[in-house]
């Protein structure tokens, strides 16, 4: 079975870097999934979540990432991003605290304010995590209960 190399970068580290499948990633235009042999292919990122498969039936590896473009071809997808996390690694309470903050900040933005796409941007990322980290919250939960029914 014929794979992409994907690797996401952001400013601080590399954050991912591996063989995969299939990607399902936030563009500015909507949502693009790339898949083995996809034309080539260049766009920028919105703040949104990433779903990555190593396999077809493999179970999906969720980031939330913020900002930056993608370039794709000859099967190697690279990321380049402003911020990318693992859902495994987000705390949902600092999530809500995060985007309590970010929307306070942007309420108190008057529209016409030259920051205000930056606040909005901001504000979206946090929002983001938050659903990211609540999904994981509940699957993790879900598988829990699961391996306890089955013992």
């Amino acid at each position: 079975m014929k794979k992409i190399v994907f690797k996401i970068i952001t400013p601080e580290k590399i954050v991912f870097d591996d063989e995969v499948y299939q990607i399902t990633l936030p563009v500015r235009e909507g949502e693009v999934t790339v898949l083995p042999d996809h034309i080539p292919y260049i766009a920028g990122l919105k703040s949104g979540e990433v779903a990555i498969r190593k396999g077809p039936k493999d179970e999906e590896i969720r980031l939330s990432i913020s900002g930056g473009f993608i370039e794709f071809h000859d099967n190697v997808l690279l990321l380049l991003a402003d911020t990318a996390e693992k859902a495994v690694d987000l705390d949902l309470e600092r999530a809500e605290e995060a985007k309590q903050r970010a929307e306070k900040i942007m309420n108190e933005a008057s529209v016409s304010d030259e920051s205000y796409p930056t606040l909005v941007e901001m504000f979206d990322k946090e929002v983001t995590r938050v659903q990211l980290a609540r999904k994981h919250r509940t699957h993790h939960r879900q598988a829990i209960s699961t391996e306890d029914s089955a013992n």
